[in-house]
């Protein structure tokens, strides 16, 4: 047999890829481990490019992997960013119902909330104003877990922990074909590198489901690319926001709507809105890959979530398309802004699955065949969740390791 030149390949260096790749230099000393990211850097995508919030686990399902993982991970990052001198923050944060209609789902936040074990503390308008003199709503609930960080530091902190317990991570390596055979897995970089080893753990994000197809597998789903709009506050108004402020959210959907967030640096960042994006890594309207584009127009689930949900995609269109409409959005939860305190911010991209019925795949999603381990759904609450889930895909990594 060909010698392997690892025992595990990752592909991918967000934060998922490189807490797989401590998880298991961690859970078994001296399995060699190799991850490949195509780009310069870890966390270029998802991870470089959220509101750097870390989640609560207020919203999701009792039972979920994201709730378990995220009220988990929560407390994990804040512990892993204190040991490591990360930048970081537990704020907690408000979620403000700013009309009657959405008393009942804030109602079902709390009880979701104990269910999930998370405190929370229901406040009327005088106690809003405590928190967040210059925001309004009928009545809100304080989360005081949650919190920001460096979630790209951290991904750093993390690839390096993981080199200096023996892994090797290549930058600048974008697989482009992967073989199977019964005893190990082979990939080829764009530079014709070929890697071999006993197991591979399938970590791309926005490209998870196009390297689940090069391994000879079918996912089930695709990734639909969602761009995330912000903007900041300019440096002077800053102070109209404390912490982190948010909408009630539609329980139809994964996105939690336009919130307030200041962030570790202290600036004020609202966003993000969530638009089809005209590439897998489409950061603005002009940026478009007519190969991936056609490719989501193709798929039938696109058009079903389209004519299910035209009339929140159309709302959402308008936001990104005009200023004075998202600016009309913000001051629903935060009265005194004008369009005039907003300054564009860069832009990210959510990477979320969708089955061929038009379903907005709602938990992570991780599955397996014979060598491999597919993360094929992990958007937001994924850098919350990062330790718990890097340990739950390298438990299986090894496990496959065990079994071949």
């Amino acid at each position: 047999m060909t010698a392997l030149d690892c025992d595990v390949l990752v592909i991918g260096g967000g934060i998922v890829g490189m807490s797989t790749a401590y998880a298991i230099t961690r859970a078994a000393p001296g399995t060699r481990v190799t991850v490949l990211e195509k780009e310069a850097g870890p966390a270029r995508h998802q991870t470089g490019r959220n509101s750097g919030v870390i989640h609560s686990g207020i919203y999701y399902r009792p039972g979920s992997l994201k709730a378990r993982f995220a009220v988990r991970g929560a407390a994990e990052m804040v512990k892993f960013c204190a040991e490591y001198g990360i930048p970081h923050e537990v704020t907690g944060k408000l979620i403000v119902a700013t009309e009657r209609s959405e008393l009942p789902r804030l109602h079902g936040l709390v009880q979701r909330g104990r269910e999930n074990g998370i405190p929370v503390r229901e406040l009327g308008p005088a106690q809003i104003a405590e928190y967040e003199p210059w925001v309004r709503g009928l009545a809100a609930i304080h989360v005081g877990t949650t919190g920001v960080c460096d979630f790209g530091a951290v991904a750093a902190r993390l690839a390096r922990l993981a080199q200096d317990a023996g892994a090797s991570v290549r930058y600048g390596a974008q697989v482009r074909t992967i073989g199977r055979r019964p005893s190990a897995v082979a990939v080829r970089t764009a530079d014709g590198t070929v890697l071999r080893a006993r197991a591979l753990v399938n970590c791309a994000g926005l490209q998870c489901d196009v390297v689940a197809r090069l391994a000879g597998d079918d996912p089930g789903m695709r990734i639909v690319p969602f761009r995330g709009e912000y903007y900041e506050l300019v440096p002077s108004r800053a102070s109209l926001v404390n912490g982190l402020v948010y909408p009630v959210p539609d329980p139809a959907f994964p996105f939690l709507g336009v919130h307030l967030t200041r962030g570790i640096d202290g600036g004020v960042h609202i966003g993000p809105n969530a638009v089809p994006a005209l590439a897998r890594e489409g950061y603005a309207w002009h940026t478009v890959r007519p190969q991936e584009l056609a490719g989501t127009l193709a798929y039938p689930g696109s058009w079903r979530i389209a004519r299910r949900h035209w009339r929140y995609g159309a709302g959402e269109l308008r936001r990104s398309l005009s200023k004075r409409a998202f600016t009309d959005a913000v001051r629903r939860l935060l009265p005194d802004v004008t369009a005039d305190d907003l300054i564009a911010a860069p832009a990210g991209v959510r990477a979320q699955a969708v089955l061929p019925d038009g379903t907005l795949v709602d938990d992570f999603l991780i599955s397996q065949s014979p060598r491999i381990v597919h993360v094929l759904n992990a958007p937001s609450p994924a850098a919350t969740a990062s330790l718990p889930i890097g340990r739950e895909v390298a438990r299986r990594a090894l496990e496959s390791l065990r079994a071949g």
